[in-house]
């Protein structure tokens, strides 16, 4: 058996987990900073790699201790080299280096986007795919469509170019003044909504399997919220912090026709590259892949199977992290001591390369 431990700290969740042969959580620790940043409507950076620095001790000692084993035992250590926050990501690094080199294990380190797909295989039952799949990737901080025609090889067909869709939900939630993290709250709200209440837009519908939503955020703030006094404040970053919403209007049937767009423009590219590409699954992972309309829609629209994480695997987690180092670890690849953050590293087949 090969055991990989997992640290994660791309963001705000400082996280750690052993994984057995890529497909077998022995342990999964998950340490929230989600109370912490509740007051700023999203992630305050430098809280973050403060709360990381202050609990990442403990998460990895707990994950080794749950699964059983001593630090000797472990086949190698994986961590999130990026992409992520740059504070975040160098507390999970320098953590994984100094216990690399105390314990005397390998390093291996790992694309967060590719950790989000190996997530998949910690699914139980788990069944291997027939290459090439579709796969969506949509969380806070990215949104892509990737076709993947083996391990460790993958074509980015698309990719946000600018808001990703959870961060999208986010924002809308503060103009909807719903608590953070806005994915889960809109998709309650939206339960007892008109989901067709409200024409919001759906972008790019080009031909191109890229994605923004910004506009239909922006479609949302000026449907929503009392108009800001003067031209200048509408141009001001961050505006829907400072949106006031108006009392008249039906915050569960916004929240059901900004979820119809989100969904039905992730779920329209999605379905076509599947059939123009030939694949034989559709994967989804992140956090928004959590979303139940999406999940539906995905079924629905398409004849192919459909596979997500279970919930607890969707949003950020050491397992993610370990399951996608067994495989580089497995393919022989290895991660010098003198390797940095890469806050903005995109998912390619060249990252198999790297040795």
């Amino acid at each position: 058996m090969t055991y990989i431990l997992g640290i994660e700290s791309s963001c705000d969740e400082t996280a750690a987990a052993v994984v057995i042969d890529g497909k077998t959580i022995a342990s999964n620790i998950v340490a929230s900073q989600i109370d912490l940043h509740a007051e700023h409507g999203g992630v305050f950076p430098e809280l973050a790699s403060r709360a990381h620095v202050e609990a990442i001790d403990s998460v990895v000692s707990q994950a080794v201790r749950d699964a059983g084993i001593g630090y000797a035992q472990l086949d190698a250590i994986a961590v999130t080299q990026g992409p992520g926050l740059v504070g975040s990501l160098l507390v999970g690094i320098n953590y994984a280096k100094g216990l690399a080199l105390m314990a005397d294990k390998p390093l291996l380190g790992i694309n967060h986007l590719e950790g989000h797909i190996y997530s998949l295989w910690l699914s139980q039952p788990f069944k291997e795919p027939e290459f090439p799949v579709l796969v969506l990737i949509v969380s806070g901080g990215h949104s892509e469509l990737l076709l993947m025609t083996g391990h460790g090889q993958y074509e980015r067909l698309g990719g946000t170019i600018d808001d990703a869709a959870g961060e999208a939900f986010d924002k809308v939630g503060r103009l909807l003044d719903l608590p953070f993290p806005g994915g889960p709250h809109i998709e309650r709200a939206a339960r007892h909504g008109n989901g067709t209440a409200f024409d919001f837009p759906r972008a790019l519908r080009d031909g191109s399997y890229d994605f923004s939503f910004s506009g239909l955020k922006t479609a949302v703030r000026r449907e929503v919220t009392v108009p800001p006094s003067g031209s200048r404040s509408r141009r001001r970053r961050g505006a829907e912090k400072r949106a006031q919403l108006r009392s008249d209007v039906s915050v569960n049937d916004v929240a059901a026709s900004f979820q119809e767009a989100v969904t039905d423009i992730l779920v329209e590219k999605t379905a076509r590259a599947a059939k123009e590409h030939g694949v034989s699954e559709i994967f989804m992972a992140g956090g928004v892949s959590a979303n139940t309309m999406l999940r539906l829609k995905m079924r629905r629209e398409t004849d192919l199977p459909v596979r997500y994480p279970p919930l607890n695997l969707c949003t950020d987690n050491g397992a993610m992290i370990a399951a996608a180092g067994y495989f580089r670890y497995e393919a022989g690849l290895r991660t010098g001591l003198d390797f940095d953050v890469l806050p903005n590293w995109p998912l390619s087949s060249q990252l198999y390369e790297m040795s």
